[in-house]
């Protein structure tokens, strides 16, 4: 049970999200109407992964695995945030009533872990922790599942006491800290369009509230609560790991702009204000980072679970989308895996069992990885390394003390208490001025303006054939998606120039430098640009050269991310060409051959400048709306959109057609107010079963908006009993070499295929049907095993009888084709019974036989 969304496909079609069974191994999809071609096409990924078999997915490889060397340390920051400040702690937990949020059946706890400074005087800044999605409850012996509320006999797993060391050294510097539990959201936000984030900002929320409560009458506090200095509300830093990072992003989302009362878990005033937010591995369903309050993403290079590391995109879906000024920074960890970041998720460590999420292969081990390679920390290296940098954040976003964001924007510092790993960034927002975006209005020559997603490889800025991704590229809801891009080069001579021209000139006046994020492929080094602008008078100026190494990586990374690089820009250069009208950039490629991607460049000065109060945007939330099919008639309905907010903006509608799963896109400007986005729903009612249908949506801000509810639409449940279902025996007694035959019979036609699954069960009275009694093909099409070594057939792992009656037909025919041999046996047969949809025996099944005889 991990963070990143489990999703099933047909080839490259996404079919939807399974809900997991108990046992959180087991998930099942019903198809609802989807078409599938083949049950060769199925395939199960998680974050881009493949979860099924060896991983055919782009970035993934059949051939050696390259490696690399740790990269170079970089200059020690004049200031180092991870060094214990001078306060004592003091610590306790406290529990309250638990709460009710939309949509989850079972209420959700209140508990936390308190760590304060202890005698700090004053109002004191709040730094709230939210852990992500891992196992809810274990036993004594060793068993782990996502059930909520535990069942007699287990214990809740306590992930929020897995940040202790981090809020300990917070604590130490002055602030107060609580982490919070989160297990009731975890053990139910499979059913959730958006995986939990509203559900995890309304427990945020509700937290907030109590603490706001408790600093204004701090006498009225639990204990834990009582011992810590009163804690400031007007500066609070959030801290979320996984999904713990998407529900805080929308913690501070609805905390500048309200959500949609139905969809909110929290009504009460907003008495607090997020300074920052950290993230740590997180996920982005909904691809909606909030670009108005400063964050700090920390992506780990050997995540095993959010292994895209789609969290990039709190970085890079900031670009343009409001006109504000906070920080937004990446932090690269080499050598980190997912839950490490979390005592509770660390084996060793952990109450619970716990265990590397970077799956790690003895005899083909990853070279950058796999633990006790050169560049895989240890858990203990990897916790002080996030200790440190969400200490960073805290000191740069709560106390706005400057001389760390060094750390944190790209400027190749390095704290030393974070040592031996070595953490790279890079950074948008703050004081970066006017920049060359791919994203917008541009013209390119000597490169190729390339798509971030999208199946033709001649469009994608990655190839399918390409060993390991990129975090910039991570795919979301669809498999091509307008509106992201990057240039791409690719020379085979030195001095081959790439030109990129905006629709209008660029300003670099007032800059000192001109800061690039560049991507080079992994374990490449010593790549080598000459940067160049072009004003609009035609006078054309080198401003420098840069060198850009690639990280660490091999086809199980993410190592397919931008560096920050920088060229100067001076008084001489002002000197040359007009540098408040520059039309174009130029970069020309000083080593022989390679390959890179400019994924934006921006006029940069240092400093980080006050956030203001949020710019007034609309804020746009699909819902959904469930209705009955009815027995006749035509109705039309329509997707729920709340619009709400001030001034307009702009964003992109994604419409699916759910008959073709061909995705159109349109830009759409919204204001409050108005009903811009009009998608209607048409619903035919019958008295045919079939599966639920309907029409999702869902949207992304583009300029001077902001999305909340990503996702949703109409569903059609289906209101008609489903037919019976009957087997008779067609050839149920044959001679080997002959097939067995069954026909199940429907009741009554129906509008959707209808899948019968059947387990098999030992023969309890003579010899068994084996492997080798029939067709290998049939054995290798349902399983994927062989033969040998013969074994019942009740014994293959996964062998299970599957038939289709088709929607509109009655009928269908279950076939084992078996085969002749020159073995003299006695006569062998087959029992099975059907299975319901949650792979349980059906009550009153019978139990169905076969027999196959000998030919000779």
């Amino acid at each position: 049970m991990g963070d990143a969304r489990v999703e099933f496909y047909a080839g490259d079609r996404l079919l939807g999200h399974p809900a997991p069974a108990k046992d959180g191994r087991t998930f099942r999809l019903g198809l609802d109407g989807l078409r599938l071609d083949s049950v060769q096409d199925l395939q199960v990924r998680a974050a881009g992964r493949r979860l099924d078999a060896p991983d055919d997915t782009p970035g993934s490889s059949s051939g050696p695995r390259a490696g690399s060397a740790v990269p170079p340390r970089l200059p020690a920051n004049a200031v180092d945030p991870g060094k214990p400040g001078s306060y004592r702690t003091v610590s306790g937990e406290y529990d309250l009533a638990p709460v009710r949020l939309p949509g989850f059946p079972q209420p959700v706890e209140m508990r936390a872990v308190v760590v304060a400074p202890k005698g700090a005087e004053g109002r004191r800044p709040l730094a709230l922790f939210l852990h992500g999605r891992h196992s809810t409850c274990y036993t004594p012996q060793g068993e782990t599942t996502g059930d909520w509320p535990c069942a007699t006999g287990s214990k809740p797993i306590p992930s929020h006491r897995g940040y202790l060391r981090d809020q300990r050294l917070l604590a130490s510097q002055g602030y107060v800290t609580v982490s919070i539990s989160a297990n009731g959201i975890n053990g139910q936000d499979w059913q959730a369009d958006d995986g939990g984030a509203q559900a995890r900002s309304s427990l945020v929320r509700q937290h907030l509230a109590r603490w706001a409560d408790w600093s204004a009458r701090p006498g009225t506090g639990p204990a834990a609560v009582r011992q810590a200095p009163r804690a400031d509300l007007s500066r609070v830093l959030l801290v979320g790991h996984s999904r713990g990072g998407e529900g805080v992003n929308r913690a501070a989302m609805d905390s500048l702009y309200a959500p949609p009362a139905a969809q909110d878990g929290y009504h009460g005033p907003v008495r607090w204000r997020i300074r920052g937010t950290v993230l740590i591995g997180p996920t982005i369903f909904g691809q909606n980072p909030v670009a108005d309050v400063p964050s700090m993403t920390i992506l780990p290079g050997c995540d095993g679970d959010v292994s895209d590391l789609q969290g990039e995109v709190y970085v890079d879906g900031t670009r343009q989308v409001s006109r504000g000024t906070a920080l937004h920074s990446a932090v690269y960890v080499v050598g980190a895996n997912h839950n490490y970041f979390n005592s509770e998720w660390t084996p060793g460590q952990a109450e619970a069992p716990a265990d590397d999420d970077f799956w790690n292969d003895e005899e083909q081990r990853d070279p950058v990885c796999s633990p006790g390679t050169g560049t895989r920390l240890t858990a203990d290296q990897q916790h002080k390394a996030g200790a440190t940098y969400i200490a960073a954040a805290a000191r740069l976003f709560v106390a706005g003390d400057d001389r760390v964001r060094p750390l944190l924007d790209g400027s190749d510092r390095r704290a030393p208490s974070a040592d031996p790993a070595r953490v790279l960034t890079h950074a948008v927002g703050a004081r970066r001025g006017a920049g060359f975006l791919p994203d917008g209005k541009v013209a390119v020559s000597g490169a190729r303006l390339c798509s971030a997603v999208d199946p033709d490889t001649a469009k994608a800025c990655l190839s399918s054939e390409t060993a390991g991704v990129s975090p910039h590229f991570a795919r979301w809801e669809t498999d091509r998606e307008p509106g992201r891009r990057a240039v791409a080069l690719r020379w085979t001579a030195a001095g081959s120039a790439a030109r990129i021209s905006p629709d209008r000139p660029v300003s670099l006046a007032g800059s000192k430098a001109l800061a690039l994020r560049v991507i080079v492929p992994p374990n490449t080094t010593g790549t080598q640009l000459d940067v160049s602008v072009t004003d609009t008078a035609g006078r054309h100026r080198t401003l420098g050269r840069v060198k850009v190494d690639g990280l660490p990586g091999t086809d199980r990374t993410a190592s397919y991310w931008a560096r920050e690089v920088r060229v100067p820009v001076g008084t001489d250069d002002a000197a040359a060409l007009d540098l408040r009208h520059v039309k174009s950039l130029t970069l020309t490629p000083r080593t022989r051959s390679g390959k890179a991607w400019l994924m934006d460049a921006w006029a940069w000065r240092p400093g980080t400048p006050a956030v203001s109060a949020a710019a007034p945007l609309p804020r746009v939330d699909i819902g959904r709306l469930t209705v009955k099919e009815g027995d006749s008639g035509v109705r039309t309905y329509r997707v729920p959109v709340s619009v709400s907010g001030h001034g307009s903006g702009q964003v992109r509608l994604f419409v699916p057609d759910p008959v073709t799963d061909r995705v159109t896109s349109r830009l759409v400007t919204v204001r409050p107010g108005t009903n811009v986005i009009d998608v209607p729903v048409k619903v035919e009612g019958n008295t045919r079963y079939g599966y639920d249908s309907g029409q999702d949506i869902f949207v992304k801000a583009v300029r001077t908006a902001v999305v909340g509810a990503h996702l949703g639409g109409v569903t059609v449940q289906n209101d008609d009993p489903m037919p019976s279902v009957s087997v008779a025996p067609l050839a149920d007694r044959v001679t080997e070499g002959q097939p067995l035959k069954w026909r199940v019979s429907l009741s009554a036609v129906a509008d959707a295929d209808l899948t019968g699954v059947y387990a098999l069960l030992p023969v309890t009275d003579g010899r068994e049907l084996s492997t080798k009694d029939v067709d290998p093909r049939w054995l290798d099409e349902n399983t994927g095993q062989s033969p040998d070594p013969e074994r019942p057939l009740s014994g293959v792992d996964g062998l299970s009888l599957w038939v289709n009656v088709e929607a509109g037909k009655k009928s269908a025919d279950l076939v084992i084709p078996t085969v002749k041999d020159q073995v003299v046996e006695e006569a062998e047969s087959i029992r099975f019974r059907a299975d319901d949809d949650s792979g349980e025996p059906q009550p009153g099944a019978p139990v169905i036989t076969g027999t196959v005889l000998d030919a000779s």
